[in-house]
């Protein structure tokens, strides 16, 4: 038997798993690449392919068995996610899709019929600080497994993808930090930044700055509890966060 493979240090943990995968295929996922289309004709947005990739790269390294994703939108992230099941790459006990909008949770049902995994996995449909006010409100008045399994959450994740509108990517980390094991990693991409000035009376404009205001004090806070690791891609930065 061969030397085992020495277990890299904490802190350059994340590092590893941002790194590109060779034994991962280039290419887009058959389905994914469907639903890329549908995205188009609907003028909706969604992730780069660099960064999807190097995302399905970092999860098929960590193996997680319990994964959350935060705005799923129409799915097109999740077909990503849901190939390494596919292709035996990953074995998820625990796959929990979080979408806003309920005629998007028509789509992700499809999609893990599609997959055949509505034995582990399941859609909610709701406002992503509303469910984890939620869930955080069951722990409280909860110790038991099958009571805080009301809120459709698990008590903890191995994995958590967060999504969302720019201005509220800051927020909705810090919110879903607190359900991360702390062997866990959370995952997602670094908010639009603003450009140029920006007069007082733009709302929409005013929301950029203090959502990447927000941005910037959480990289700062979360510090000192979490090792915090950022990996530029095509398209946009992949940010990953591990617990200390």
């Amino acid at each position: 038997m061969g030397r085992e493979e020495e277990q890299p240090e904490r802190a350059e943990i994340l590092a590893q798993l941002l790194s590109k995968d060779a034994d991962q295929p280039r290419q887009e996922p058959k389905i994914a690449a469907n639903i890329n289309e549908q995205l188009q004709h609907m003028g909706l947005s969604t992730w780069s392919i660099s960064v999807l990739r190097r995302l399905r790269d970092a999860l098929a390294r960590q193996q997680p068995k319990r994964l959350l994703e935060i705005g799923s939108g129409i799915g097109h992230r999740s077909a990503w996610l849901l190939d390494l099941v596919e292709r035996n790459v990953n074995t998820f006990e625990t796959y929990t899709l979080v979408e806003q909008g309920g005629k998007f949770g028509v789509i992700l049902h499809r999609l893990l019929t599609r997959y055949d995994a509505l034995n582990w996995a399941s859609v909610v449909i709701g406002e992503p600080g509303q469910l984890a006010a939620e869930h955080q409100a069951w722990s409280l008045a909860s110790a038991t497994a099958s009571e805080l399994s009301g809120t459709r959450f698990a008590p903890q994740y191995d994995a958590i993808v967060v999504d969302g509108p720019s201005n509220q990517r800051a927020v909705l980390v810090k919110t879903y930090l607190s359900l991360l094991h702390k062997n866990g990693v959370l995952y997602t991409v670094e908010p639009d930044m603003p450009t140029g000035d920006v007069d007082e009376g733009d709302a929409e404009g005013m929301a950029m700055v203090d959502g990447f205001n927000s941005w910037i004090e959480l990289i700062s806070t979360t510090q000192d509890s979490h090792h915090v690791a950022f990996m530029p891609l095509f398209g946009g930065t992949l940010v990953a966060w591990l617990p200390r």
